[in-house]
């Protein structure tokens, strides 16, 4: 019998991303997908490769603790998720939640899915916080170095535009994205106070909008308590993320254009300053994938007992390793 996942927040472009995932999952089924406003459409009208005949709905929080899925993942804005996740806990407290908001992310009562890092940590919670996008990007960027550091990594952020959602805000406007490199909340942003909490370092961390749809590139200062070398370096991430399909170590810095619509992230460069104690390294991922939609199917697949990798596409279409890569 498949079990049965519902999406809350399904209008988004993530929400599309899971639609088009949790369809393709051999062992499950899509119980329902909310939306206010495009409630009673067809989902195949709005979800390109979704043919089946599911139709938006408008479900109260109410409506959604008493529909009985197996799983729930919630799509929404940060600040949304606490009366919908009382429900559930009175409704069908064995649900499995998976929130995409941050909503969850400092709570220690919720296990925090970012599988190649907490995997090992996962005890069958049925509440699963799922990652920022930004915030996995400098994870997997940092994770490698972190016990060797001499000072907090310094991070450049730069987002697609699909990463300030849907409701129109300067930074999802393509006219004033333009030619452009939009900065905001350049201190304190939550995914910096995230990522400083998870890794136990502290973290400096600049984002930036530009003009392309989707994807993240972060740039990564790091300062080492210890001279080395860039072979070493690039050995130690490889070492790092052997056996992590999802995670692909290689020698250039990734271009974000190449990981656009693609569920792995990338990261490489590991240009090394004269001295040998200064390293930057270059990840990249789709933030509405590796950094929103295929780290949720990771999670829902961990929770479930499925093989984390089941209806994630891999090896990445058109990914060939090249010189140096591994």
């Amino acid at each position: 019998m498949k079990r049965t996942i519902g999406i809350v927040g399904a209008r988004g472009h993530t929400g599309a991303e899971l639609i088009r995932l949790v369809a393709a999952h051999p062992g499950f089924e899509l119980a329902f997908v909310s939306s206010r406003e495009l409630a009673g459409q067809p989902v195949r009208d709005h979800v390109a490769g979704y043919d089946g005949a599911l139709r938006y709905e408008n479900l109260s929080h109410e409506d959604v603790a008493a529909n009985g899925a197996d799983a729930v993942v919630l799509a929404l804005p940060n600040g949304k998720s606490a009366e919908l996740v009382d429900g559930i806990d009175v409704a069908k407290p064995d649900t499995v939640v998976v929130d995409l908001s941050a909503d969850h992310r400092f709570d220690d009562g919720w296990y925090y899915g970012l599988p190649e890092l907490t995997r090992g940590a996962y005890a069958g919670e049925r509440r699963i916080s799922n990652p920022g996008c930004y915030a996995t990007a400098m994870q997997l960027a940092v994770a490698p170095l972190k016990d060797v550091l001499a000072a907090p990594p310094a991070c450049f952020g730069v987002s697609g535009y699909s990463g300030a959602g849907t409701t129109p805000t300067d930074r999802n406007d393509p006219e004033k994205l333009r030619d452009n490199l939009m900065p905001y909340a350049l201190t304190d942003h939550v995914h910096e106070r995230e990522v400083t909490r998870r890794l136990g370092v502290p973290v400096e961390f600049m984002p930036h909008v530009a003009p392309h749809f989707r994807g993240i590139t972060m740039t990564v200062n790091l300062w080492l308590a210890q001279a080395s070398t860039r072979e070493a370096i690039k050995a130690r991430y490889a070492s790092f993320y052997a056996g992590e399909p999802l995670v692909r170590v290689v020698d250039e810095a990734p271009w974000v254009s190449a990981i656009a619509g693609r569920h792995h992230a990338e990261i490489g460069g590991f240009a090394l300053a004269p001295g040998g104690k200064r390293v930057v390294v270059v990840a990249t991922l789709d933030n509405l994938l590796k950094g929103a939609a295929t780290q949720a199917m990771q999670n829902l697949n961990l929770a479930f007992g499925f093989d984390e990798l089941t209806a994630i596409p891999e090896p990445s279409p058109g990914w060939k390793p090249g010189p140096g890569d591994s």
